[in-house]
């Protein structure tokens, strides 16, 4: 009986928690192509970072993807798939420049790693081929989505709530705006460069 009691509980507990958190959806729009739409900062809550360590590839002479978002504490891996050698580096996390590194160069099949306990944009270069470049995008949060091609987005799983949602696009200025999350919320950006 004790054990039905507990599991009852148990269910009713998910199925509240489930209920209170809701879906941000809208469209960034005044740019073209891919963007980051994320939930800032929330005060006095910590998230830990993922285990899994997500791959920036360096084929084709390109940064693949092109953009990578990450939550803060991530290890990213940097992998070398071409036939040359490379190297990733960058100048700064977020307009820090203190925080630029550079991980060297390193032949076909290797991988370098790096962990991004900043948040903020990190630019990303290679020193022995220059047309290259890509970005990290270090979020504070694990509530975050990348656009599709239209604009469109959606972040799900968000606790209800007040946040401020920030959309980030390459070589545009930042927008955030404030929202209350309780079920189905909007937030459409239109950013400028």
């Amino acid at each position: 009986m004790k054990r039905n009691i507990t599991a009852a509980i148990a269910i009713i507990a998910a199925l509240s928690l489930a209920a209170s958190a809701g879906t941000i959806s809208g469209k960034v729009s005044g740019v073209a192509g891919e963007s980051v739409v994320y939930v800032d900062t929330i005060q006095g809550k910590t998230f830990p970072p993922p285990t899994k360590s997500p791959v920036v590839d360096q084929k084709g002479l390109l940064f693949q993807p092109h953009i990578t978002v990450v939550q803060t504490g991530t290890t990213v891996e940097f992998l070398n798939s071409d036939k040359v050698a490379h190297n990733v580096f960058w100048t700064n996390v977020g307009g820090n420049k203190k925080l630029g590194h550079n991980l060297g160069t390193w032949p076909q099949g290797e991988k370098r790693s790096f962990k991004f306990d900043n948040p903020g944009a990190v630019p990303l270069l290679c020193n022995v081929h220059p047309e290259m470049s890509g970005y990290i995008v270090v979020v504070p949060t694990p509530y975050s989505a990348a656009t599709d091609k239209s604009g469109e987005y959606k972040i799900e799983n968000v606790p209800d709530g007040s946040y401020t949602v920030t959309a980030w696009h390459e070589g545009a200025k930042n927008q955030s705006k404030p929202v209350s999350v309780s079920g189905e919320t909007k937030a459409d950006f239109t950013l400028s460069k």
